[in-house]
């Protein structure tokens, strides 16, 4: 299962593997605080693009895209792999420091993995325990 959440909401155990996909750490946010798993710079949009973006609803569908094309090198798909691995078996949340709560970076990558999840074959059942006679 693949959740999202703001940074400065409350952690809860229902979070799971928790997953910062900021590329800069939430201003005034302890890291203790956070209780992030992992955080994941790495499939953070560019400088660039963050701040091209600048959290315009506007430029939303724009950014989709263009964040999606950054997120297509090796290295990255490498990362959504791992992740999209992670939520078959267990609930992995993305964080994330944005206030608005539907045009955000982590709002993309919960659905490119979601997709991904679909898209993927079940991990095998695990075989029956064999009985010693």
């Amino acid at each position: 299962m693949i959740r999202t959440k703001r940074a400065y909401d409350a952690p809860a155990r229902a979070d799971g593997h928790r997953v910062l996909v900021d590329r800069l750490w939430p201003r005034g946010l302890k890291k203790a605080d956070a209780r992030v798993t992992e955080w994941l710079k790495e499939l953070a949009p560019s400088n660039d693009l963050r701040k091209w973006f600048g959290h315009d609803p506007d430029r939303f569908p724009e950014f989709r895209a263009r964040y999606q094309k950054e997120l297509s090198n090796p290295a990255a798909r490498a990362l959504l792999r791992a992740l999209a691995r992670q939520a078959r078996g267990k609930t992995v949340t993305l964080v994330y420091a944005a206030h608005d709560q539907q045009h955000n970076n982590a709002t993309v990558l919960a659905g490119l993995l979601k997709r991904r999840l679909r898209g993927a074959p079940r991990p095998p059942a695990k075989p029956p325990a064999r009985r010693s006679s």
